[in-house]
């Protein structure tokens, strides 16, 4: 028996690789599927199964490729419909590996069609589960992304009786491996490991604590943040199918000289994006561009920022094109056109126009929001993270509102903006926001708002209304 987890921090997300005797299974694939075909490669493996444990939100899955590239079957458990060929697996279903067996354990509540699936050994004994998003390290998914028609409340209601039933019963000492880690928005509180147990999950995640259906559903649906916008456009294309992610790439990967990238970006409908990290962005750009950097939760930020319908043209640090690209990919992203050859270097070194965003330190903020008026400061923070702790003065606006074009109509140039987030990262793509929709007067506070709160006189305030 060999089980590998293969993490991608970017999105918190974990598939798997199961191996017996030569015959191996992949859980929950990216879209890019070459790590997959080397590993069982290198091990002189065949993939026989390719199994998706419900219709991925955060990530467009990887299973039509591999399919293709493998000849394995795609499986899914009971009530799932797709708009492509699937093997549709009753719930207690079996499928030999090897000398193991893979258990189909249906588990709605997360969506209506999660499934989990436990591994035996060659013995029968359960060994690990695959979890998927039905219960993670500390935490349980999120009711409120199904695909059906069912309310938060009632998907809440069958992930108690799913965990109840099929979850809970199993051996303390049975693996759990979930499909997220710390940071996925798929769940509210998942802790820092990427895997547990069964008894380790009893004795310390709400999920598996004995309490009532109803006390249950409270907990689970207090406190949500809401789901990023591009959760809806991702399972509908795991569910519905995609362009190969080879077509994708050679369009991505298409390098522009100065003048075939000035002419795409005289088209207002094509978005520049910058993954260059904060500093380098800041310090200068190419006017109009939207910064994310690869440095962060680039892929979420993406999704959650960008247009699926629209061009993009890439501007990246040296030999980051293929990285920016295929993270792109892995969130939907289907319309990308080529890249700056040279990135922004070229642009700069042929006297081309260039934006920047001013930078300044904390104690600045403290000296300047004394004597001026006209002195706005915005926290781009989530509305939980502001409530937990802010600035008086400061005002909330999260990262993810600003493309709401009736959000910027409150600013004007006049504003004196001072922006901040909990460390830099999301200031700055804010800051970008803020400066293609022509709002220029802004300044960046270094370190955010964990450097502000310590600055003497600075008064720090909560929001009990908002916290969890």
């Amino acid at each position: 028996m060999y089980i590998q987890q293969l993490y991608t921090g970017c999105l918190s997300e974990a598939a798997y690789y199961i191996e017996d005797k030569g015959e191996a299974a992949i859980i929950d694939p990216l879209r890019d599927i070459e790590e997959y075909l080397l590993i069982a490669k290198e091990r002189k493996a065949t993939i026989k199964y390719i199994f998706e444990t419900h219709f991925h939100a955060d990530f467009v899955s990887g299973h039509l490729d591999l399919a293709q590239a493998s000849g394995a079957p795609i499986i899914y458990g009971p009530q799932t419909e797709t708009s492509f060929p699937i093997y549709k697996a009753a719930d207690g279903e079996k499928f030999k590996l090897g000398g193991l067996t893979i258990e189909v354990l249906h588990t709605p509540g997360h969506t209506v069609e999660s499934s989990c699936y436990l591994l035996r050994d060659a013995n029968g004994k359960a060994h690990a589960i695959f979890t998927g998003d039905t219960l993670f390290v500390g935490d349980v998914g999120r009711p409120d992304l199904s695909s059906g028609n069912l309310e938060k409340e009632e998907l809440a209601a069958l992930l108690y009786d799913s965990l109840q039933n099929k979850i809970k019963p199993l051996a303390d000492d049975v693996i759990i491996y979930p499909a997220h880690g710390q940071g996925s928005s798929c769940g509210k509180n998942i802790g820092p490991d990427t895997y547990s147990t069964i008894g380790e999950e009893r004795q310390t995640n709400y999920a598996l604590k004995a309490q009532s259906r109803e006390e249950f559903v409270k907990a689970v649906t207090d406190g949500l943040n809401a789901a990023p916008q591009y959760f809806s456009v991702n399972a509908r294309i795991n569910k519905e199918g995609y362009e190969s992610l080879d077509g994708v790439m050679e369009s991505a990967l298409n390098p522009l000289d100065l003048e075939s990238f000035k002419t795409f970006i005289k088209n207002d409908e094509v978005i520049v994006l910058d993954t260059r990290n904060s500093t380098e962005f800041t310090e200068g750009y190419v006017p109009g561009s939207i910064s994310i950097g690869l440095d962060g939760r680039f892929a979420e930020w993406a999704g959650s920022l960008l247009p699926f319908d629209q061009p993009i043209v890439l501007v990246t640090g040296p030999g980051k094109e293929k990285e920016s690209a295929i993270r792109l990919a892995r969130v939907g992203f289907d319309q990308m056109k080529g890249y700056l050859k040279g990135g922004f270097e070229t642009w700069k070194s042929a006297g081309e126009t260039i934006d920047l965003v001013i930078n300044v330190e904390p104690d600045e903020l403290a000296m300047d929001l004394r004597f001026d008026p006209k002195l706005l400061i915005v926290d781009v923070r989530r509305e939980t993270e502001y409530g937990d702790g802010h600035l008086a003065e400061a005002g909330n606006i999260p990262l993810e509102t600003l493309t709401d074009p009736g959000t910027m109509a409150h600013f004007n140039d006049t504003d004196n903006i001072y922006l901040h987030c909990g460390s830099g990262y999301r200031s700055v793509i804010a800051a970008s926001l803020f400066k293609r929709q022509g709002i220029h007067n802004l300044r960046n506070i270094l370190g955010g708002y964990a450097a502000i709160r310590g600055l003497e006189g600075m008064e720090i305030v909560k929001e009990n209304s908002v916290l969890n």
